[in-house]
């Protein structure tokens, strides 16, 4: 007897979830802008003759806005519920730059297309999609960069990101995997990229720097003498590394011509290839309370099927009897574009459908801010509860608000703006991060100058209104505001 007969052969019944073409075509087209949708929708239109644009004649009438307050809201609107969980595409919460764009309440939003430089996070995904990562690490890799702030740098913790990571993308990681990672995304152009600190910024682009005598003394600058380097102490320096004037001065020339900034410097290069920005949703805040919210579809041309190629599927099913195999060819021809147009048009219907009721969801919940503007009256946020309201899946909403933004009468914002961290006072109430930002910044702006707030001195003020939070998460707030450190608010 052999040895392969001994072994066992088992049969497994597996449960296995796939899409359908039409379900990957919705999920490719909800993540679109509607730039990028009008581009889409020409090209399909070129593909497929049996789709051509026009308004369909059942079509009597285009969308219009609908005004709706709290007392209005209805659950009529009806989209179809794709289950994308098992389907990896760029599902992401990267921060984005708000655009500033204000407007004076009550004034009527202008349809105007809004200008934004290309940023660093379209150039580093970029280099991403170009390394051989799982589908898991491109998803840490997607969050890490798009946590990055203007400058390029890392200013969030470990501890932090690995809490979103887990809140957001129901992903639970470490932190030797967010470090291994964070290496990777370091390893970017420009060099400097994912620095977490100044030392480190300017230790990742002298990496890059042929070996040389200069680069040695540079390096043993920055990693034992940063505290001296950036006091400028340059006896201390001489005296414990052991270099000459000549050496030390070379060193620190060199260092001088490094970018501490090198996002931001990345920013201005690709910054001269301008791309448009227009908003897909319009929001108008009237007088009297009334909400009106437009799905942007003005520049989306309307489709329908090409009536000669429709006709001719009719002729040809009413004499599939008689025909020979040229015809039968031919009538697969047809009936495969007739279906994949018709496809199109249902996908692209169905987009529509879903963005409404998703941005109906976050208005329905941030309704003090669409009536006031003010960014403190933002209520905690996130992508469950609008899926819950807006009875669609958690993985649908991602897709939605990711590259989306709503122009409102305050100014323009990406959707994912209204998204927010909540957290619990004293008593169980849920307040949102702006409520805690907005009382550091009054206090810092009350403080005594020559005595400023430090972390720990904030975090216990905040204590005594009512919000208990850690003072490494102070110094986060602090820094999404922009204030600096006590020593130096002086």
């Amino acid at each position: 007897m052999s040895q392969g007969s001994n072994q066992i052969q088992a049969q497994e019944q597996l449960m296995l979830q796939s899409l359908s073409p039409q379900q990957i075509l919705v999920i490719k087209l909800l993540e679109l802008p509607n730039v990028e949708l009008r581009d889409r929708i020409h090209a399909e239109v070129l593909d497929n003759p049996a789709l051509e644009e026009g308004k369909e004649i059942s079509d009597s009438t285009d969308s219009e806005a609908d005004a709706f307050d709290d007392d209005d809201y209805s659950d009529k609107q009806e989209s179809e519920d794709i289950t994308l969980g098992d389907y990896l595409t760029e599902d992401d919460i990267p921060d984005y730059k708000l655009l500033e764009n204000n407007h004076n309440r009550g004034q009527a939003a202008e349809d105007i297309p809004f200008s934004e430089s290309v940023s660093f996070y379209e150039y580093l995904k970029e280099q991403l999609d170009m390394r051989p990562f799982s589908p898991r690490e491109k998803e840490i890799a997607e969050y890490l960069i798009g946590s990055l702030d203007d400058d390029g740098w890392l200013r969030k913790g470990m501890s932090t990101l690995i809490d979103e990571l887990c809140l957001y993308c129901d992903i639970n990681s470490d932190t030797d995997e967010l470090e291994r990672m964070l290496a990777a995304i370091q390893d970017f152009d420009p060099a400097g990229i994912g620095a977490r600190n100044l030392q480190e910024c300017l230790l990742l682009q002298l990496k890059r720097k042929p070996d040389s005598v200069w680069k040695q003394n540079a390096q043993r600058i920055l990693k034992k003498c940063f505290d001296d380097f950036t006091h400028k102490n340059k006896e201390r320096i001489l005296q414990r590394l052991d270099i000459s004037e000549e050496e030390y001065d070379e060193a620190v020339s060199e260092l001088t011509k490094l970018n501490p900034r090198p996002g931001s410097s990345l920013g201005e290069v690709i910054g001269k290839n301008m791309q448009q920005i227009i908003p897909d949703f319009y929001v108008e805040t009237q007088e009297d309370g009334n909400i009106i919210m437009t799905v942007n579809s003005r520049d989306i041309p309307k489709l329908r099927l090409n009536r000669e190629f429709h006709e001719m599927l009719e002729e040809h099913t009413n004499n599939k009897d008689n025909q020979s195999k040229a015809s039968n060819d031919a009538f697969l021809f047809l009936k495969q574009k007739v279906e994949s147009a018709q496809g199109f048009i249902d996908a692209i219907k169905i987009r529509q459908n879903t963005l409404e009721a998703t941005m109906r969801a976050i208005i329905d919940i941030q309704r003090p801010f669409f009536l006031e503007g003010d960014e403190s009256l933002l209520k905690p946020m996130i992508l469950k509860d609008v899926a819950k309201r807006a009875k669609l899946d958690i993985s649908t909403i991602s897709r939605v608000s990711n590259s989306k933004y709503v122009q409102t009468n305050y100014g323009v914002f990406p959707l994912k703006y209204f998204f927010v961290d909540g957290f619990s006072k004293k008593g169980g109430e849920e307040e949102s991060i702006w409520i805690v930002k907005k009382l550091l910044k009054e206090f810092v702006e009350n403080e005594d100058k020559n005595n400023p707030y430090k972390d720990d001195e904030l975090a216990e003020m905040l204590k005594e209104k009512g919000y208990t939070i850690a003072r490494r998460t102070i110094a986060k707030y602090r820094d999404d505001l922009n204030i600096p450190t006590a020593r130096l608010r002086r």
